[in-house]
């Protein structure tokens, strides 16, 4: 099928072959199913046809099975005569074993390269989504990054961030009285999320090198397009990280590529595994970039699948653009499933045939309802299909073989080493420390002058007969006790209480007088 991704036949007896249109891929998708009905099998199957065709794919691999793509299937596996007779019944003639050229990733640097990006690149608004700030928080995050661009400060990392907003604090007056309340209550809140996104190692994803777009859009040296797989299986950990991360790329995405129209295949095809995580609690000026950078992405030639259970997961204005869907059995257990599935049956092109509501509830592992763009990008009649089978192995390699992989592959080294270039944090320190030293170096003056004057007073003056002069001999003290309460009776004239006395003195004879 050139020009085509080959799905899997469908039809009365799954001889019709079911294909999405590579000039339509960068309409978006939808691949949606409860749990163990073969989403996983279906996003791979995919990311092997787009690499055949020479399309770059950026996937999550959410439960570590999908390293599986870098090593081809072998006859030797459990399912082979599985795979094989499914791939007789639909008509899949060439099917084979192959492995693909696969590039993996991980934020926390484990089971791939790292990849990272600064924290000016995230921006207030994902980074506010991502520590979970309330309103006011938010405005004083806003403050703190404009802070930073009107003074030049760079943000890189996370200690970047915390300099700024310490300084932020202490100059909290004057910034209040320019950008609106900065209060301490809230920079102490912001601080205290940094700190708990430092403990989950959200740290390790703010930093340089940082991510070049180019690494995740490479083509191998046979044309086929390179799977980047982010190993997400410890990142779902911290879910929101997770979503933050992958919305982040995602707006690099729309930010930089250029305009491209409607190629004849998409120039990055990019999954987004556990979808419903994007949308949970967000904020509607979330919910509305996303929207935007969906609606708008596929003139950059991207196409954008999302991966959830139910389509309801999904906001309907944003549903409504994925025009190529592969819907896996829904379960229908109460009320509220039912309607769900209702729904989801709603959202196809009727196909006389069969019931798409009794469909969707009914198909096997493997089975899917599948609807694809047509001529002029027209939604296509559903259809009941059996998915082909991989060609790469089902299940992961082994940890020996992925670190084979990651040595070998042609960005290898160029992110490992943690780079720390001056930013925020060391400005705002040499500040600090320039500001302490003129501080220690004005108390050194003032305790020299003072020390001028109290050998001033030590000297005294005494009367030569003709000038007043310093004395420049000392008496030789014979010591004892009379030493002593001459020292203590000069100690006294010293402090306030001798000041008073000589005054005191001085008044009486004057009065006298």
């Amino acid at each position: 099928m050139d020009g085509t991704i080959f799905i899997g036949g469908g039809g009365e007896n799954y001889i019709d072959k079911q294909g999405l249109l590579l000039k339509y891929a960068n309409r978006h998708g939808l691949v949606a199913g409860a749990t163990g009905t073969g989403k996983t099998v279906t996003l791979q199957i995919m990311a092997e046809s787009f690499a055949a065709q020479g399309v770059p794919v950026f996937l999550s691999d959410v439960k570590g099975d999908l390293s599986g793509l870098a090593k081809a299937g072998s006859e030797g596996f459990k399912l082979h005569e599985a795979f094989t007779s499914r791939a007789e019944k639909i008509g899949f003639d060439d099917y084979s074993y192959d492995a693909f050229p696969v590039t993996f990733w991980d934020l926390y640097g484990d089971q791939g390269h790292p990849i990272r990006t600064t924290v000016s690149e995230m921006g207030p608004l994902l980074l506010s989504r991502l520590l979970e700030l309330t309103d006011a928080q938010e405005g004083v995050l806003n403050i703190a990054f404009r802070v930073a661009d009107e003074q030049g400060l760079g943000l890189l990392d996370l200690k970047d961030l915390q300099a700024l907003l310490v300084w932020v604090g202490e100059n909290a007056k004057d910034l209040s009285l320019r950008y609106g309340n900065v209060s301490t209550a809230s920079i102490g809140a912001i601080q205290r999320a940094l700190l708990v996104l430092e403990n989950q190692g959200g740290h390790k994803l703010f930093g340089e090198p940082a991510l070049q777009l180019s690494d995740i859009m490479r083509t191998d040296t046979d044309g086929r397009g390179r799977i980047s797989i982010l190993a997400s299986d410890k990142l779902m950990g911290a879910p929101r990280l997770y979503a933050t991360f992958l919305l982040w790329l995602l707006s690099e995405l729309f930010e930089e590529l250029p305009e491209v129209g409607d190629p004849d295949k998409p120039k990055l095809v990019f999954f987004f595994d556990e979808a419903h995580l994007l949308f949970d609690d967000a904020p509607k000026a979330l919910v509305d970039k996303v929207e935007q950078v969906a609606r708008l992405i596929r003139s950059k030639g991207v196409g954008v699948y999302f991966v959830t259970q139910n389509p309801a997961d999904v906001p309907e204005d944003i549903l409504g653009q994925l025009g190529n869907r592969i819907q896996h059995a829904l379960r229908a257990f109460t009320a509220k499933d039912r309607r769900a599935l209702k729904q989801a049956a709603e959202t196809y092109r009727d196909n006389p045939r069969f019931s798409t509501e009794d469909a969707i509830r009914e198909v096997g592992v493997g089975e899917a309802v599948t609807s694809f763009l047509e001529a002029k990008g027209a939604p296509g009649v559903v259809e009941r299909t059996l998915i082909r089978p991989p060609s790469s192995q089902l299940g992961p390699i082994e940890p020996g073989e992925r670190k084979a992989l990651i040595d070998a592959s042609p960005i290898a080294g160029k992110y490992e080493t943690l780079q720390d270039r001056e930013s925020a944090y060391e400005v705002l320190t040499k500040r600090a420390t320039d500001a302490a030293k003129e501080a220690e170096e004005a108390e050194r003056g003032e305790e020299e002058a003072e020390s001028a004057a109290e050998r001033e007073y030590r000297a005294g003056r005494r009367y030569s007969g003709s000038k007043v002069g310093r004395s420049t001999s000392r008496r030789k003290s014979s010591g004892g006790f009379g030493k002593a309460v001459t020292d203590v009776v000069i100690k006294e004239l010293k402090g306030t209480t001798g000041k008073r006395i000589v005054r005191g003195i001085l008044g009486s004879l004057f009065k006298g007088r």
